[in-house]
């Protein structure tokens, strides 16, 4: 019984079934939104999504059964494991947050899809690397915030009159969102050298601390793919061991028969 429910859950069809039926579900919660569709069929609608946090249920019980105690061992079991359990909180009152958060039904997608995972990966193990760069971006952002409070907060109080404010405004200029013509530009007919103050504080934040992020990602899907390689790599020696053992014993077997032939030969 064990081996015939592993050999269901690790089919690929079955893995097929599951993302088709999350892909699915995703659609269904689109349409959800509308509430011409929803006053038509409001009715299948809530039976399909019934039918598939079943369907889920039973996925999770299985790879429960099958697994045993590695299943909460696994990051990826136990994000699939909360979710589905959210799914199943009752939605009745001081819960209607949960009818929201059904939502995250969709990032089942990531468990299922391995290119979705390895980026999540990526970007999981890249962390502490993006939260130096975030922890010295902020110290920019706090040194040209004061040096923008203290210097333009005057003649433009909608954009720098407090320090929550210019950071805002700092934010959107990184963005690069309306950054000339809306804010610099105005700026500079009041202070014409006010390019040198923004120019920096673009080329510093938005171009040098932005690509070292992208570099660290792409440094860190590197590495996976490395790791990924090595694995396969090493998989290929196993098997050429092993065939090769085999292919030892083999020759063995062969010598010792035509030990035998010889001597029943003899005699």
């Amino acid at each position: 019984m064990h081996s015939k429910i592993k050999t269901i859950v690790e089919s690929r069809s079955f893995v097929n079934f599951i993302t088709y039926l999350i892909i699915l579900n995703g659609i269904t919660m689109g349409l959800e939104t509308s509430k011409e569709f929803m006053a038509n069929f409001g009715g299948v609608t809530s039976l399909f999504n019934t039918l598939v946090i079943s369907i889920f249920t039973i996925e999770i019980a299985m790879r429960i059964y099958v697994h045993r105690l590695s299943f909460f061992k696994d990051p990826w079991s136990i994000f699939d494991f909360s979710i589905v359990a959210i799914s199943l909180v009752p939605l009745s009152a001081g819960f209607e947050i949960l009818r929201v958060l059904r939502v995250l039904r969709l990032f089942r997608l990531v468990t299922v899809v391995p290119q979705m995972r390895k980026i999540v990966s990526a970007l999981i193990s890249v962390i502490p690397g993006m939260l130096s760069i975030a922890a010295l971006m902020g110290l920019f952002f706090y040194i040209f915030a004061i040096m923008a409070t203290q210097l333009y907060s005057e003649k433009f109080p909608e954009w720098f009159g407090t320090l929550g404010e210019s950071f805002y405004t700092l934010f959107q200029i990184m963005t690069l969102e309306s950054w000339s013509m809306g804010i610099v530009r105005p700026v500079m007919e009041v202070y014409p050298l006010a390019w040198v103050f923004f120019v920096p504080f673009i080329f510093v934040v938005t171009f040098i601390m932005i690509n070292l992020i992208v570099a660290i990602v792409v440094d860190a899907m590197s590495i996976i793919n490395k790791k990924e390689e090595e694995h396969i790599v090493e998989e290929v020696h196993t098997a050429e061991n092993h065939t090769n053992s085999e292919l030892s014993l083999l020759r063995e077997e062969i010598a010792e028969l035509k030990a035998l032939l010889k001597a029943s030969v003899k005699s």
